[in-house]
């Protein structure tokens, strides 16, 4: 049975690649006109609302379980800081490459580089996360160096991990709220239901809810997928911070709508007050289930709770970027089936990477890498 589903997957990846592939072919020889639903009207669509708002939000656990290791001192969440520093790795990749599909002029992504503009919020965006990519990759870096047997450089990245983590908790801070400080300069275009001056803190926290959502989720697939244990005493803890986090955020989307005089407008019967709800349903009700023990309790439930954690932020920052933008716009616009193809064949190398990686690198092994430095000492003790 096994093999015929991994059969089955096998030949869905592959149908999404060379859809993938071909929407790749047409967006490069003929130009996101060609390749897209966008216009001058509404120039920003599916490839930033998921693939880049929503890509850099889900890969936040990354910094924070990393804090939580490293800064915090926390030595018993280590055994889920090798799959969740891999998956916000992959997540950062992945975010870079769909940026190259949707600029204008990709071969011109180094700008930012050499032309600088400190007052831009797009320069700090681009620059931090360029920065925190990089520190990704040496965070990452050491199940490589196990798996080449390079043990000394190994102990090297251990060596500088602790500033290494505390300049990455400062870079993920600084854009995760920064994509949020996108949005502030368009006061009268986007739907007041997501607009406010607090957009850059909603986004933070939203982001570290669903980075801890993702840690449950990856965690629940990996377990799955790869036939191990759960680490479930460590994921009822991660529920509890992620239900926290949530209520903190939800109460400040009522108290700013209140603030702001536009509460009324979740009852107003428009496409946005449904589409509203919808998300503060998806982020509410794990939130509360979260909150009781014997829902932490059940593998299932919380893997379900972290799946509508994962829905109700992707709702947000689609609605954030694309619905709450399309009124003030006069314009109706729905992804083309080429820009849904490019999509679903990025999420899918982020599976496959992800696959492979747990195959030929130790990403749960937790106890691999002081046995393995170990066997590395051993000749220089026999020598001795």
């Amino acid at each position: 049975m096994s093999r015929v589903r991994n059969y089955f997957w096998r030949v869905v990846a592959c149908l999404i690649f060379a859809a993938g592939l071909w929407a790749t072919v047409v967006r490069f020889t003929r130009g996101l006109g060609g390749a897209t639903h966008l216009s001058d009207a509404f120039p920003w669509g599916l490839w930033i609302g998921f693939d880049i708002l929503c890509g850099v939000g889900l890969a936040a656990g990354g910094f924070a379980v990393a804090a939580t290791v490293y800064l915090l001192h926390l030595d018993r969440f280590r055994p889920i800081l090798r799959p969740t520093i891999l998956t916000a790795f992959l997540g950062y990749m992945l975010v870079l490459a769909a940026l190259m599909y949707d600029l204008g002029r990709p071969l011109r992504i180094w700008h930012a580089l050499v032309f600088w503009n400190p007052r831009s919020v797009m320069f700090e965006v681009a620059w931090c996360v360029m920065l925190y990519t990089a520190v990704l990759a040496l965070e990452f870096s050491p199940m490589l160096w196990e798996r080449l047997g390079w043990m000394r450089v190994k102990r090297w990245m251990r060596a500088i991990m602790v500033p290494l983590v505390g300049l990455g908790v400062i870079l993920s801070t600084l854009h995760q709220s920064s994509l949020g400080s996108l949005y502030l300069i368009v006061p009268t275009k986007l739907y007041p239901l997501w607009y406010s001056p607090l957009l850059p803190i909603f986004f933070f926290i939203s982001s570290i809810a669903a980075g801890m959502a993702m840690v449950i989720f990856e965690s629940g697939l990996s377990a799955r997928a790869f036939g191990r244990a759960l680490e479930l005493d460590l994921l009822q803890q991660v529920a509890r911070v992620m239900a926290v986090t949530l209520a903190v955020y939800l109460l400040l989307r009522f108290q700013d709508l209140a603030w702001r005089g536009v509460l009324g407008l979740v009852w107003m019967p428009r496409s946005e007050t449904g589409l509203f709800w919808l998300e503060i349903a998806l982020l509410a009700l794990p939130m509360a289930l979260c909150f009781s023990w014997r829902v932490r309790e059940s593998p299932q439930a919380l893997f379900a709770c972290s799946t509508l954690v994962v829905a109700g932020f992707l709702a947000n920052r689609l609605n954030v970027s694309v619905s709450g933008l399309e009124r003030a716009a006069g314009v109706s616009y729905f992804p083309s089936w080429m820009e849904v193809a490019v999509t679903l064949a990025i999420v899918a190398a982020g599976f496959v990477m992800f696959q492979l990686a747990a195959k030929h690198l130790a990403v749960f092994e937790a106890a691999a890498p002081a046995r393995r430095e170990r066997e590395a000492e051993l000749p220089a003790v026999k020598a001795t």
